[in-house]
């Protein structure tokens, strides 16, 4: 039986709530985790505009700082 073979027999018999742990280090061995999702896509296309018609705003700062300053709006 091929390796291929077992991990899909093994597959089969892991139960939904573990599966997510599987497909997490399956996307990192394949690099599927790097690719972007359409949700994320759509969220930077619309930063991207935001930006384009002055609408956003680019923060430069750490995760730290820009957490501060939304505390203080």
């Amino acid at each position: 039986m091929s390796n291929r073979e077992k991990a899909i027999q093994l597959l089969n018999i892991i139960d939904e709530e573990k599966m997510v742990y599987v497909v997490g280090i399956l996307e990192n061995l394949t690099g599927f985790a790097d690719i972007p999702n359409d949700e994320t896509i759509a969220a930077i296309n619309e930063g991207d505009k935001m930006l384009e018609n002055g609408t956003g705003q680019r923060f430069t700062g750490s995760t730290e700082d820009f957490f501060h300053m939304l505390l203080e709006e």
